[in-house]
């Protein structure tokens, strides 16, 4: 797995994934939509903690930008 997410992508994953995850544990979402929202989540926080979104893969999007010894 070759890592394709920066940063700031990470980032914003991650604060997306907390404030689903509060929204879905205080009961402010329930039912189906809560355990879409727990799923997908769970998704971003993982993507984020491997540094690797499958779905850019095929999509070709990579947001890590550019290696200094590539410029």
């Amino acid at each position: 797995m070759k890592k394709n997410m920066g940063a700031v992508d990470r980032t914003i994953r991650t604060i997306l994934a907390v404030i689903m995850a509060v929204l879905v544990l205080t009961g402010a979402v329930k039912g189906t939509v809560g355990y879409i929202l727990a799923i997908v989540a769970f998704v971003f926080l993982a993507t984020s903690l491997f540094g690797f979104c499958p779905l850019y893969v095929p999509l070709g999007i990579s947001t890590l930008g550019r290696k200094k010894s590539e410029q």
